[in-house]
């Protein structure tokens, strides 16, 4: 991502607007310090959102979960 200074920034700021719409973000600094970051309005935030609980209902987990599949891996490996 691109780090544009503000005086930049100011100067370009129709074409650095575009580019952010198209996809392009990126910061405006201040002295070398990164101070805002810019990007377009339905650009993913980065963090991705959990949802605990959606499929609650939807699955069922075995009671014998932990031991499915035991007398073929047994057998596999000759225990």
């Amino acid at each position: 991502m691109d780090a544009i200074n503000i005086h930049e920034a100011k100067t370009h700021l129709s074409r650095l607007v575009e580019q952010a719409a198209n996809g392009e973000p990126f910061l405006i600094a201040k002295a070398g310090k990164p101070m805002v970051k810019v990007a377009a309005l339905d650009a993913p935030s980065g963090q991705m959102v959990r949802r605990l609980g959606f499929l609650n209902g939807e699955i069922q987990v075995p009671d014998d979960f932990d031991r499915m599949g035991q007398a073929e891996i047994e057998q596999l490996f000759g225990l």
